[in-house]
């Protein structure tokens, strides 16, 4: 999942970015609302975390300006503030979620979890595909009650092909929201989509992560 972090203490925005990385999340910063604006203007992201006191617009007008704009991208504010007006204002002008500073990392993870399950669209909160599940809280991914350990990069791969099961997907879709980097290699996915085959499929003997030629990506509803 494509997170985009705007927060303009440097040094906490590159905390956030190795933790969330960490997690399987392809992270990118902004470090000033404007910035901010223009990156979730332009991009695809699933989540939003945006500080409240930013340089050139705030984070409450970011937030105002994509909601009036009809942007629903779900949004977690943090601030260092923590008054329960500050936090009515953030809410009523759209925000999803709010963290007040110093915030809890593994809280943070939990909402950002929570905020995509309620994003556009059905989010349950275990990932499933036939007898392919996913838990993306626990980590957790098994086929039929046979666990399978994946790198994290595997994980949040098939997370993404799990949220859009039956649904083809280009290499550029899957690039954007799993990797950090949009100069990488399209190749790379091939490389990982085997990987992955090799884990949830081969050892079970199915096909429920399907090549589209041409076109990209499919993994099948009823798990191959």
């Amino acid at each position: 999942m494509r997170v985009l972090v705007v927060e303009d203490e440097r040094r906490m925005a590159a905390a956030l970015q190795r933790g969330l990385s960490a997690e399987g999340f392809a992270v990118d910063l902004a470090h000033d609302g404007e910035d901010g604006l223009h990156m979730a203007r332009q991009g695809e992201y699933d989540v939003i975390v945006l500080d409240i006191m930013l340089p050139r617009i705030s984070g409450y007008n970011v937030c105002k300006t994509l909601r009036a704009e009809e942007n629903w991208v779900p949004i977690l504010m943090l601030s260092a503030k923590d008054g329960e007006y500050d936090l009515a204002d953030g809410l009523d002008l759209g925000a999803d979620d709010y963290l007040t500073k110093p915030f809890s990392y593994v809280v943070l993870v939990a909402r950002l979890r929570a905020l995509l399950r309620r994003g556009a669209g059905r989010r349950p909160a275990v990932l499933r595909s036939g007898d392919l599940e996913l838990d993306p809280a626990s980590r957790r991914v098994a086929r039929g009650r046979t666990e399978i350990e994946l790198t994290p990069r595997e994980f949040a791969l098939l997370e993404f092909l799990l949220r859009r099961h039956d649904e083809v997907v280009s290499k550029s879709e899957i690039l954007e929201h799993v990797w950090d980097t949009f100069d990488t290699d399209p190749n790379v996915v091939e490389v990982y989509v085997g990987y992955l085959r090799r884990k949830i499929d081969a050892p079970f003997g199915r096909s429920a992560l399907q090549t589209v030629r041409g076109a990209g990506y499919r993994l099948v509803g009823d798990g191959g």
